[in-house]
């Protein structure tokens, strides 16, 4: 049984307050067998919220790729509130133990730090990420924010181990006026001794969790009905 497993995401990765879920002997040792097909494989179907998750292993790497999607019951403006509020990352992001901005770059760009919890003996994660921001046009009908992991931007700080990898994407496409049709893809390597199928098990469960914090956060009133100004471009 495992009780908090090591992971960011995705970019994904960002502090879900829902405790890590618990997998039978059946689902561990199908997580310790390596998935061998590079195309999507559906993870979880979860109807009645409309979000679905996939995994896949890509060549040339050890852990799995994830993807999830869903049509959210919340304006793009709220999700890319939400989304870019790095202050309040813990409140949302799982096992997030601290965000803060390191710079604003521009208006469609910006570097910020998180530090993320470890099960047990294991030393926390941390990370630099890299957020760029194509505002929606009606053109190119979706607004995107790519993440990328900037291990040597800052320093080694002792007693975390750095992530090594994060590259991930997450699309906003508008439905309607208050729907959006959402979707994050990518992978993540938290670094250090951790067995890959402990990863895969969160990579397994994490976006899904994610997605679903997300939503709560985006369906607030100070998201939801926020209507000043924004610290970045979402429109153009």
């Amino acid at each position: 049984m495992i009780s908090r497993v090591t992971l960011l995401l995705c970019g994904l990765l960002a502090c879900l307050s829902l405790p890590a879920l618990a997998a039978d002997d059946g689902e561990l040792n199908d997580l310790r067998t390596e998935l061998t097909s590079p195309q999507w494989q559906l993870v979880r179907n979860d109807e009645l919220r409309h979000i679905k998750t996939y995994a896949r292993l890509e060549e040339g790497k050890r852990l799995r790729s994830f993807r999830a999607e869903g049509l959210m019951d919340a304006s793009l403006d709220a999700m890319a509130r939400v989304y870019t509020d790095v202050d309040n990352m813990p409140r949302w992001y799982w096992e997030t133990r601290e965000a803060k901005l390191l710079k604003k770059v521009s208006d469609r760009e910006y570097i910020y730090y998180m530090r993320f919890n470890a099960p047990l003996n294991l030393p926390d994660r941390d990370a630099v990420f890299r957020a760029v921001i194509e505002p929606y046009t009606a053109k190119r009908g979706y607004m995107q924010i790519t993440v990328k992991a900037l291990p040597d931007y800052l320093p080694p700080k002792e007693g975390l181990v750095r992530v090594v990898a994060q590259d991930l994407f997450a699309k906003f496409t508008p439905v309607g006026k208050d729907k959006v049709f959402f979707e994050t893809e990518g992978y993540v390597d938290p670094g250090g001794k951790v067995p890959a199928w402990t990863i895969n098990f969160v990579q397994k469960r994490v976006p899904y969790l994610i997605m679903v914090s997300l939503l709560r956060m985006a369906q607030n009133k100070e998201y939801a009905e926020a209507s000043g100004p924004t610290a970045y471009t979402f429109r153009e």
